[in-house]
């Protein structure tokens, strides 16, 4: 998290900064980020940068925890416009998800994030979800699913079905990033595995 220096100095340094550090981070992977070119685009002296974060790795993941709150809130509002269908909110988020990534702004610092996954950007954008006990973020969303239609037990049977739509969700958004896909493409596999999650894998053996 940065220092309280960093909420101290005005927004537009703040922003000013970000964008810079976002260009950079775009630019290459984390491991090969340089503080000096954060710095250099951003107008501020390398004391100062210290003054509001421990190291880039802290600024990185400040970054990151900046997009996946904003794509949680688009989640639970596109949540709650569909009445808690949980499939077709996926579907649309992930539809979402692709646009975002064509765009100049998000694309490439996206891009460097899903291929370069490691477990701490993976727990960044899955927060909550893979959790033994229900955080409060998974709660707030079990309170918004409908889940008259899902066959399920209890709610740790629910805290696994998001799971699988997590891992589904973020193997086709590394595929899209890694295969270079047309949104339409990525859009019809993931649409074709939330259906045979839906349907589920097995038949019914007739007697």
């Amino acid at each position: 998290m940065p220092k309280q220096t960093f909420f101290n100095i005005s927004k537009d340094k703040r922003e000013t900064l970000l964008n810079a550090a976002q260009k950079e981070f775009s630019r290459v992977q984390l491991s090969e980020a340089l503080i000096s070119n954060i710095v250099k685009s951003a107008g501020i002296s390398r004391g100062s940068f210290y003054q509001y974060f421990n190291d880039k790795e802290d600024l990185y993941f400040f970054l990151l925890n900046k997009y996946a709150k904003e794509s949680k809130e688009s989640f639970i509002s596109i949540l709650k416009k569909l009445n808690g269908d949980i499939f077709n909110t996926f579907i649309e988020m992930f539809h979402l998800m692709l646009k975002k990534f064509k765009t100049k702004e998000h694309g490439d610092f996206l891009r460097n994030a899903f291929l370069n996954m490691n477990h701490k950007i993976e727990n960044t954008f899955t927060n909550g979800f893979n959790k033994r006990k229900f955080s409060n973020e998974l709660l707030e969303l079990s309170d918004l699913i409908d889940k008259e239609n899902l066959n399920i037990a209890d709610e740790k049977e629910f805290r696994h079905v998001m799971q699988i739509l997590m891992v589904i969700t973020l193997h086709n958004t590394i595929s899209n990033f890694t295969n270079e896909m047309p949104i339409k493409e990525s859009l019809e596999n993931y649409i074709t595995e939330i259906h045979l999650l839906k349907k589920g894998l097995c038949k019914e053996r007739r007697r």
